[in-house]
């Protein structure tokens, strides 16, 4: 059964919602606190599927993301890496989105450079809201057309339920400068993207999630744990048609799909 890890820390509060998600979408989830990955990082050679979950990592002592992202750079990189190498799907919401991007593995290395044995630097960042308020709302949710992302492409949506919670006061997606945006926007790296009208918190661009360049990765400040059911949905009565999957549920059984294909491919390959 495809298996997924959900990395754990200190101040981490969606890996049970994150583990839901895994479990309804056809995968067996196992959490790992982040102490015993650092003391064994051959654990992640057993994921099929790795899941950053949202929360206020140590407190977001520093800046949000920052103690946990600096733990695992220093000391999960390479072990992420080769999952990565591996066809793995990484998702990190949130507060995972802030440690993805600190870590190196979002937007991820450019080409050519040294990837696997050294982190690239950060080149695009998770600032304070605009508002400089914390945001706990939903919000729509739009795929571009090119993106690469295993996870949001060819979801089923609606006016009415392309939408997606939020909760997060450093949230405002930045990029080093405008050669990183553009090299997100012509490689398809962008995820999703807020309505044009519904940015929450000044994030350049309307973005929302981004991944890297294999598409396998992919950081969101939303949380679709969180939209595995249509109750929990603001307006589930209202809505007109339940035919499809929730959004989120959709993203979670994307990637399980890629696994699951992932590995056929391999055992025909080893006939």
């Amino acid at each position: 059964m495809t298996r997924a890890l959900i990395i754990t820390a200190p101040g981490i509060n969606c890996d049970l919602e994150l583990a839901e998600a895994f479990t309804l979408a056809g995968a067996q989830p196992f959490s790992v606190h982040i102490n015993k990955l650092m003391r064994n990082p051959s654990l992640i050679d057993s994921a099929d599927l790795i899941g950053f979950p949202g929360g206020f990592s140590y407190g977001d002592a520093v800046a949000a993301g920052r103690i946990m992202a600096n733990l695992m750079r220093a000391t999960l990189y390479e072990a992420l890496v080769e999952a990565i190498r591996r066809s793995v799907p990484i998702i990190a919401p949130c507060n995972g989105f802030q440690i993805a991007a600190q870590i190196g593995l979002l937007p991820g290395p450019t080409p050519g450079s040294d990837w696997l044995q050294t982190p690239p630097d950060p080149s695009v960042t998770l600032a304070q809201n605009t508002s400089a308020r914390f945001i706990d709302k939903w919000v729509e949710f739009v795929v571009p057309s090119n993106t690469r992302c295993v996870w949001t492409k060819n979801l089923e949506m609606t006016p009415q339920t392309s939408c997606i919670p939020i909760a997060h006061g450093e949230g405002r997606f930045v990029p080093r400068d405008e050669n990183v945006m553009q090299q997100l926007e012509e490689s398809g790296q962008i995820a999703c993207r807020y309505g044009a009208n519904d940015n929450p918190n000044g994030s350049v661009g309307d973005v929302m999630g981004i991944c890297d360049a294999s598409g396998l990765v992919l950081g969101l400040m939303p949380h679709p744990e969180r939209f595995l059911r249509w109750t929990q949905h603001p307006q589930w009565t209202r809505i007109e048609t339940q035919q499809h999957e929730t959004l989120g549920l959709q993203m979670f059984r994307n990637a399980v799909a890629h696994t699951n294909n992932n590995v056929s491919h391999c055992v025909e390959g080893a006939v």
